[in-house]
């Protein structure tokens, strides 16, 4: 080909490429296209997605008590997660906001005084859920009364290595050795102020809801002196203008010698530290009052054990006991192959040991001192169990992570049910069965009777010492004295007691 045709296909080539722009270009700004007719097939599956995903959304957010977290979203956690990720995400679903809702206002007949303050229901989560206070309000939207963040160290510490959750669900039950992991004091309490309303015009609850409480659960270091008291000190005065009620925790099995504090004489030393620190703490700028304390005991002490402390509970100013954390026993009937795993067994396998536990604290600890019931509380039966057997409330943990968000409210409607069937209240069970069951003062008409049997005594010797004088005397009278009778003696010495 010649340079001249070579030259006039070049120019021929860019024309044609310039008019194809500039049409393409014309067409598409000045020029309305035709589209194709859509289906209606199509438009009709379109709309059908959209309101049938509407819909689920709607049953998910608003409907805690919906099927379709305990039958399908719950389930397909625990079996496409291990343990430990299934937990940490339902923690982050909570957090964002787009948890779901308990929309149900609580029945009346489940209104209780805690501390001279109302509180809406009986059910609260316990500690090891939200270990660093991420989901709070979402907690309290599921219908909780009592929320447990913790356990917080003072210092950040990973806990122990993974795994360290174990899953028996033949047993409903689970074991963990955690370790007390925690992102620290410092972090916990950022997210605890993060949430205060910018101005506050009264007292109100640290949870800032009416009727429901804020616990913080406080941890130890591992690496701190086993003996030493120190971090459980700083706990309370990190978080007491910040919480409603502050746990001391001394029961977890997967801390080194913690257990150990639960011994009579550390057990005094710590709560006469834990006191100390509590009263010298500042009214909280939120409550305008002091924390709470309160107690967390293991469930594997014997009976000798648990009178023992509650003796040293009495002597203290210790608000109240939570009774139970995780047992180190393994019942013979465990039917899962975790059962042999190391670490701390909950959920329906610690109920009898709890439920002991409780009577036996009831019986030696006054009605001034409530306890709460923890471990393998799973229905509204068990709940009204751990009444009868002197608990103020309970908490729920392996069985909320079983049945999933709508636990606490199938629980309460539950609870419902059975007062409905004697007609009575939670507040009547409860304070029927603390007035029957707890310890009391002796009484002082023992010492009042001590004390006249004495007098008694000591008038009688006096009496026959003047039976002899007056004897005496008669040798050289005429008219002796006529004798004191013992009738006379009796009632001289109990006019002087009166």
């Amino acid at each position: 080909m010649s340079f001249l045709q070579q030259g006039v296909s070049r120019t021929l080539g860019r024309s044609v490429l310039h008019n194809t722009r500039h049409s393409t270009r014309s067409r598409t700004l000045f020029t309305k296209t035709t589209s194709a007719p859509r289906s209606p097939l199509r438009t009709s599956l379109y709309a059908t997605a959209f309101v049938v995903s509407t819909g689920l959304f709607a049953v998910y957010y608003f409907d805690a008590r919906s099927a379709v977290h305990r039958y399908v979203l719950t389930p397909v956690l625990r079996y496409t997660l291990d343990p430990e990720t299934g937990h940490k995400l339902s923690v982050k679903v909570l957090r964002s906001g787009l948890g779901p809702k308990d929309p149900v206002v609580d029945d009346a007949r489940l209104k209780f005084e805690l501390w001279g303050d109302e509180v809406t229901n009986p059910v609260g989560v316990a500690a090891g859920f939200d270990k660093d206070g991420e989901a709070i309000d979402g907690l309290f939207d599921l219908g909780f009364s009592w929320v447990e963040i913790g356990s917080v160290t003072p210092k950040p510490q990973p806990g122990n290595p993974r795994p360290r959750v174990f899953h028996l669900p033949e047993d409903s039950g689970l074991i963990n050795r955690y370790g007390f992991p925690s992102q620290g004091h410092a972090s916990v309490l950022s997210r605890l102020r993060a949430r205060l309303p910018t101005f506050i015009s009264g007292p109100e609850p640290a949870s800032l809801r009416e009727g429901s409480v804020l616990a913080v659960n406080l941890g130890k270091n591992k690496e701190s002196p086993v003996d030493s008291v120190d971090d459980y000190v700083a706990g309370v005065r990190t978080f007491g203008t910040y919480s409603d009620v502050l746990v001391v925790n001394i029961s977890s099995p997967n801390t080194p010698g913690l257990r150990g504090l639960q011994n009579r004489d550390h057990l005094k030393g710590l709560l006469e530290s834990v006191v100390k620190a509590r009263d010298e703490l500042t009214p909280s700028v939120v409550t305008f009052r002091k924390p709470k304390l309160v107690l967390k005991i293991a469930p594997d002490l014997d009976e000798a054990q648990l009178v023992d402390m509650a003796e040293v509970i009495r002597g203290s100013n210790i608000d109240g006991v939570i009774v139970s954390n995780t047992t180190i026993q393994r019942p013979s009937h465990l039917i899962n192959h975790n059962k042999h795993e190391l670490g701390g067994l909950s959920g329906a396998p610690v109920k009898p040991y709890s439920l002991k536990a409780v009577r036996t604290l009831r019986k030696n600890l006054p009605a001034s001192i409530p306890i709460i019931g923890c471990g393998g509380i799973a229905t509204g039966a068990d709940v009204l169990e751990f009444a009868n057997a002197g608990a103020s409330m309970v908490q729920l943990y392996t069985s909320f992570g079983y049945d999933g968000v709508g636990t606490c409210r199938r629980v309460k409607d539950q609870l419902v049910e059975e007062l409905s069937k004697t007609g009575t209240t939670w507040s009547a069970v409860t304070k029927k069965a603390i007035d029957e069951l707890s310890w009391k003062e002796p009484p002082k008409e023992e010492k009042k009777e001590s004390t006249v049997s004495q007098l008694i005594s000591e008038a009688k010797e006096l009496k026959d010492l003047l039976d002899k004088l007056g004897e005496k005397m008669g040798q050289d009278a005429s008219h002796p004295p006529s004798p004191v009778t013992d009738r006379e003696t009796e009632g001289a010495a109990q006019e002087i007691v009166a």
